[in-house]
């Protein structure tokens, strides 16, 4: 079936019951997987997602680097990447798809270049592909990043922060975007030993040395939001979904409290969640995805599918992304009956018009999201979703779980 063009999904009932296995959280296994290659030992680290882009990092890390490396179409992979070879001196090449190769990095390279790494565009000036020349520190350690584009750059700094001569002291200007992803990356540096601080708009990390400790990855939050959608859009549903933490670090946490005024009950016990399905608030408040920018496609996909409307912010870093998600979204959910429009300077709204009679095909734009964002929707009619073996980029399992809740997912 992952070879498929495209595949028709449908539902035949719309009564949802049982458990649902979720990816790891690609978020903590890469992190992990960055601190373990700059620490210079091995440690375990259990329950690693095997998600392409973790996998492909694992690969990366775990095999001397060559004279060319790809990130092939993965952005963490990519901002990771550029810093972990800079820090530790290495000369290469890096390069991607040719999305990829479209998708800027030229904030996280300046930072890179005033601490000392030599890094020279072999294209367009801010975008891989990249050579690699090394790394002679300048005796700075204190940086100025914009903070509202990728929390990914800032990320890809602080991990490196420890290793470097001074150590590194970051100052965010601007709104920050993500920062639950920063406080992540914090938190999971400290697990290795590493202490920094973060008060106000400025990070410092003191050079020190990340200690070897078994790690455990949570499961993925944000694959557990199509199991969100999917509640809220079926007739009955109470589906399980194991693994995942109420004190979790991962920023798509907040679905509990985002998903409520949607029709969907969150119960957590030791084991993982239970998601029940409850009444849709007939007022949806504004919802800010700054902090949780990856549940924005799932959420408008669903409000076109339960035919409610509510306006968002936060969308600023969707335009980077595997895809503009912002233009990708105003295509597909016209399909649906649906329209996301600008309706101020970045605050963007769902209006609803009448529903197409036909079986709508979603185009996937080559993101994993887009395919398991719409999908959920064949609750309510079937729907054709094109290139399905996306998923993989970060649930591999994704059809093979809809099947298991009753979906039927056939070649097309």
């Amino acid at each position: 079936m992952m070879s498929a063009a495209a595949v028709r999904v449908s539902h035949p009932t719309g009564v949802l019951r049982g458990q649902v296995t979720l990816p790891a959280s690609k978020s903590e296994a890469n992190r992990a997987l960055i601190i373990r290659a700059l620490s210079g030992q091995d440690f375990p680290i259990h329950n690693l997602s095997d998600a392409n882009d973790t996998q492909l990092l694992n690969r990366l890390l775990s095999t001397p680097a060559g004279e060319e490396v790809s990130a092939e179409d993965a952005g963490t992979v990519m901002r990771f990447l550029t810093a972990y070879y800079a820090a530790t001196g290495q000369k290469l090449k890096l390069t991607g798809t040719p999305r990829m190769c479209q998708r800027p990095i030229g904030v996280l390279v300046d930072a890179l270049r005033k601490l000392g790494a030599k890094i020279e565009y072999l294209g367009q000036e801010g975008y891989p592909p990249m050579q690699m020349n090394g790394f002679e520190g300048t005796g700075t350690n204190q940086l100025t990043v914009r903070s509202d584009i990728s929390s990914q750059y800032i990320s890809a700094l602080l991990m490196i922060g420890p290793l470097l001569p001074q150590g590194l002291e970051l100052t965010l200007e601007g709104k920050i975007s993500s920062e639950p992803y920063i406080r992540m990356t914090l938190a999971q540096m400290a697990h290795f030993g590493v202490q920094a601080t973060f008060e106000g708009n400025l990070i410092s990390v003191a050079p020190q040395k990340y200690q070897p400790q078994e790690f455990t990855v949570e499961s993925d939050w944000s694959a557990a939001s199509y199991w969100y959608s999917i509640t809220a859009l079926a007739k009955e549903a109470d589906i399980f979904l194991p693994g995942l933490r109420s004190n979790s670090l991962q920023g798509d946490s907040v679905l509990p409290t985002l998903m409520a005024p949607f029709g969907v009950k969150t119960k957590f016990s030791a084991e993982g969640v239970r998601l029940t399905k409850q009444p849709v608030q007939e007022k949806i408040a504004r919802i800010d995805f700054s902090a949780c920018p990856d549940l924005a496609q799932t959420v408008v996909a669903l409000a076109a599918g339960l035919r409610v409307e509510f306006d968002m912010t936060g969308l600023e870093s969707l335009r980077i992304k595997e895809t503009d998600r912002i233009a990708a979204l105003q295509n597909e959910v016209q399909k649906f009956g649906a329209e996301l429009k600008e309706t101020e300077p970045d605050v963007f709204a769902v209006f609803l018009q009448k529903q197409p009679e036909n079986v709508p095909a979603v185009h996937t734009y080559e993101d994993h999201r887009m395919a398991m964002a719409f999908a959920p929707l064949a609750l309510k009619q079937p729907v054709i979703i094109e290139e399905p073996k996306v998923v993989c980029k970060s649930y591999p399992r994704y059809w093979e779980e809809m099947q298991n809740a009753g979906f039927q997912v056939i070649e097309n």
